[in-house]
């Protein structure tokens, strides 16, 4: 190898094995992959999960969404849970797991990974929980 490959081996090694997470961003996913989330704690602070794969409980989307609707769900940090609608995806082939049973913390949003599903809220107790069989606001 010669100087010039190792040396920009070595300035791009940290990139590419980074995980998705910076002091005001934080991309994860359950287990299965099924659900992908990131929070950002920043001036629009909230936690978003998408869905791939769900037996939509929200089957009606809002006659001004033109996007993508009933599969993504977000809570900012003083509100309740709601219903996004998108034209984007959250995944992030960064993202760490959140192994069933355990809980990711940024800012004021917490989120925990169950088998049963994704749970995640805000300080005022406010959020979604998001199986493939049902999600509900809060």
């Amino acid at each position: 190898m010669n100087r010039l490959t190792f040396a920009l081996t070595l300035l791009a090694a940290p990139f590419i094995a980074a995980p998705a997470c910076a002091d005001d961003y934080l991309a994860f996913h359950s287990p299965s992959g099924n659900i992908q989330c990131a929070i950002s704690t920043g001036d629009y602070a909230q936690v978003r999960c998408d869905m791939a794969s769900l037996t939509p409980t929200y089957r009606k989307a809002p006659a001004d969404c033109e996007f993508d609707w009933g599969s993504s769900f977000a809570v900012d940090a003083g509100g309740k849970g709601y219903l996004a609608c998108v034209s984007d995806a959250v995944a992030d082939p960064g993202g760490v797991e959140l192994g069933y049973g355990k809980s990711i913390t940024l800012g004021p949003f917490t989120c925990t990974s169950e088998k049963s599903g994704m749970e995640c809220t805000n300080p005022g107790g406010h959020g979604f929980k998001l199986s493939k069989a049902k999600q509900s606001l809060f």
